[in-house]
């Protein structure tokens, strides 16, 4: 069955509730859900919603978890060393402040209000994306 096979019909739910919970937070808080944005400030600052963001970054683990306890059989396999993915964490980290979001909030958030900003650099990441993918796939 083609659903399984590609794992399609999860990554189309998967979608589907990344959208929901970002509106549900940007309609009961009117902000948005950057977690770029919420990491860095419970790393910087401390105020009156810190709480508030901790349990959403708290909650994001924690569903997957709990996605695995319930009984999904999708394998999970990481082939890089603790330092490689230490050193991705940190660039990851390091472009998510200079691009002024991560690729996920500009996608997902930024897209969904328009934001010319969000446009700009989903259209730079995407293309790096495939420029990526052509120039590896002559490798």
């Amino acid at each position: 069955m083609i659903w399984n096979e590609t794992g399609f019909l999860n990554a189309l739910l998967g979608g589907a509730m990344i959208g929901a919970a970002a509106g549900l937070f940007f309609w009961i808080n009117g902000r948005i859900a950057g977690i770029s944005g919420m990491t860095a400030s419970l790393l910087t600052r401390w105020s009156f919603d810190t709480v508030e963001k901790a349990a959403f970054l708290i909650g994001l683990p924690l569903g997957a978890f709990l996605f695995r306890q319930l009984g999904s059989d999708t394998p999970l396999t990481v082939n890089a060393s603790p330092a490689t993915l230490a050193m991705a964490g940190l660039l990851v980290g390091f472009g998510a402040r200079l691009g002024n979001g991560c690729t996920s909030g500009h996608g997902v958030c930024g897209l969904a209000r328009l934001s010319p900003n969000s446009i700009v650099a989903t259209a730079v990441f995407m293309s790096a994306a495939m420029a990526c993918v052509a120039i590896r796939s002559f490798l």
